[in-house]
């Protein structure tokens, strides 16, 4: 598969199949079975699902694919790569609370 970002340069299509692989497992592992819990109806709890899981693959499409930096940027600053990682942090803190909301 050959993949190109938005300056044309090829890039390694490998961490965004993960993350969509990923994606995936999460949105229908978790998905139908809280949307039960909420009230939903089963076809209503896997349409949000996939809806979920097409809106991650594509934020993943646009952060992993379209915005890659080119071959001739260099490598990223530790500075930012240090907020990323603490905003995903956050962010999986998050959704990891989010997941126990129905357990309350």
């Amino acid at each position: 598969m050959r993949v190109h970002n938005k300056h044309g340069d090829r890039i390694d299509p490998v961490p965004f199949l993960v993350t969509v692989g990923l994606a995936f497992m999460v949105a229908f592992s978790f998905g139908p079975i809280y949307g039960l819990a909420y009230g939903f109806a089963l076809r209503a709890a896997l349409a949000l699902s996939g809806a979920a899981f097409a809106g991650a693959t594509a934020l993943a499409y646009r952060q992993l694919v379209r915005s890659a930096p080119a071959i001739d940027a260099g490598p990223l600053p530790p500075g930012p790569r240090v907020e990323r990682l603490f905003y995903a942090a956050v962010g999986l803190g998050v959704g990891l609370v989010a997941l126990t909301l129905p357990l309350l």
